[in-house]
């Protein structure tokens, strides 16, 4: 199926069917409660119901699709803009006009101020920060002691966002307030997702006060960030002097909200997603030695004896398959939401205007009629010849269309080189006792709790 065939050049969508209601709601909540106690395992079952099938969730009804290519019809078409539930649950910290919320000509208007940061010819630019903090991730890694690989993951995935974009010192003090914050408010609104239940949340109860300070906390922070910055006078040739000097569509300077909201956009869902992969990485590194043991071999094939740099990213093929087998099966960003902007025909059916739509990179992920093996982790899937097999838009980590990641080749970058690093160290990594490696359910997709230690090779 193609994208074109999912929208016909003049759909009369009036005598279209309705898609099919999944089975298992349960009255007042719909499917909400099953998609708070095993969104995974529902949303991977739903294509066995059809390509479309309608949700409720609480009073609204929302369109799952479930195949790859009706995702990227989604992705690519005009009838679809960002919203949904995923977004409006996050506009309470991302708010509303920074890139990663905004739709139409503010959205084009403000990749065009970022874009610059994340250009092929620009990342090399970032090498030496990425460099070192990679080799200074892998030292505290390997100190012997039992690692948090939540708190150390957000450290290095902040501290490299901070320091190639925003060329600030950023301080572990607020990196470690960056990450406990950031698990809360996500944890927090994937609830608040799936159960639109306002009111409930404005009660003063333990965890809605919780997330209200973590909240708050990273709006500060953003906050002191900016404040810093202009009292400096510095202009490094960075994103957030882009930011600073950036002109709206009638020549003036963008708002302070807005620099704001997207300096919240930088560090936050890049940070979150980042570091929910290098868990992922992490945690292949200790569950599969032999995966570790052949980028360690790799790495050496490549580099011999010296510290592994950024020019090598490129020649580490084997490494490469291994990230993108890792977010292949625990991809960060496990469930996505758009909404229409005119009813339309999708997978040949009609969807009314203003209607949401949900996808689960997950599910297309794990779907075996996709993917042979589909439960096993084995990276030589994505070598050349095999990986050109696979149905268009089955893997597409950084999203597609407009709304692609800006940073795919940067995050890329900064994965390998960090996959690398830890894997060439004279150590390996083993979990701890008291590690719990299942998946978390939130906003994104990281281990629970990953507890990991440095042992002798």
């Amino acid at each position: 199926m193609t994208v074109e065939s999912v929208r016909p050049a003049a759909p009369q969508t009036s005598e279209l069917p309705v898609p099919p209601l999944a089975g298992g709601g349960v009255p007042g909540l719909g499917h909400g409660w099953k998609l708070v106690r095993d969104p995974l395992g529902f949303l991977a079952q739903l294509r066995d119901h059809g390509e479309v099938v309608r949700l409720k969730l609480g009073p609204k009804t929302v369109y799952a699709v479930t195949t790859p290519a009706l995702s990227g019809a989604v992705g690519l078409s005009p009838d679809y803009e960002l919203g949904g539930p995923l977004w409006e649950s996050l506009e309470g910290l991302l708010g509303k006009n920074g890139v990663a919320t905004a739709n139409g000509p503010m959205h084009r208007r403000q990749r065009r101020t970022i874009q610059p940061a994340f250009r092929a010819d620009v990342i090399p630019a970032y090498a030496s920060v990425m460099e070192e903090e990679a080799r200074d991730f892998a030292d505290r890694l390997g100190s012997g002691a039992v690692i948090d690989c939540t708190s150390e993951s957000y450290r290095v995935a902040v501290r490299v966002a901070a320091r190639c974009l925003l060329r600030g010192r950023f301080m572990d003090e607020r990196a470690e307030r960056l990450s406990v914050a950031l698990s809360t408010v996500f944890h927090g609104m994937y609830r608040r997702m799936v159960i639109p239940a306002g009111p409930l949340y404005r009660l003063p109860l333990p965890a809605n006060r919780e997330f209200d300070r973590a909240l708050a906390d990273l709006h500060l922070l953003v906050d002191e960030i900016v404040a810093e910055r202009r009292a400096s006078g510095q202009k490094p040739d960075d994103l957030l002097t882009a930011l600073l000097e950036a002109r709206d569509g009638d020549g003036d300077p963008i708002s302070e909200q807005e620099i704001h909201d997207q300096v919240i956009a930088i560090l936050t869902p890049g940070g979150e997603t980042i570091a929910s992969t290098i868990m992922w990485i992490l945690h292949v590194l200790a569950a599969h030695p032999e995966q570790a043991d052949a980028v360690r071999r790799e790495v050496e094939s490549v580099v011999g004896d010296r510290p592994v740099a950024f020019a090598d990213v490129r020649r580490l093929s084997h490494t490469n398959n291994v990230i993108v087998e890792t977010m292949r099966l625990n991809p960060a960003v496990w469930i996505l939401t758009r909404r229409t902007v005119t009813e339309t025909d999708l997978g040949g059916y009609r969807i009314p205007a203003g209607a949401d739509i949900v996808y689960s990179p997950y599910a297309i992920q794990h779907d075996p009629r996709t993917y042979e093996e589909h439960q096993e982790f084995n990276p030589d899937r994505w070598l050349p010849e095999r990986a050109k097999e696979l149905p268009k838009y089955a893997m597409a980590p950084f999203s597609v269309g407009n709304r692609k990641c800006p940073g795919d080749h940067f995050s890329m970058a900064q994965l390998s080189l960090i996959t690398a690093t830890v894997a060439s160290a004279k150590w390996r990594l083993e979990q701890a006792p008291g590690s719990a490696p299942a998946a978390r359910i939130g906003i994104t997709l990281r281990p629970d709790r990953l507890l990991v230690r440095a042992v002798p090779r």
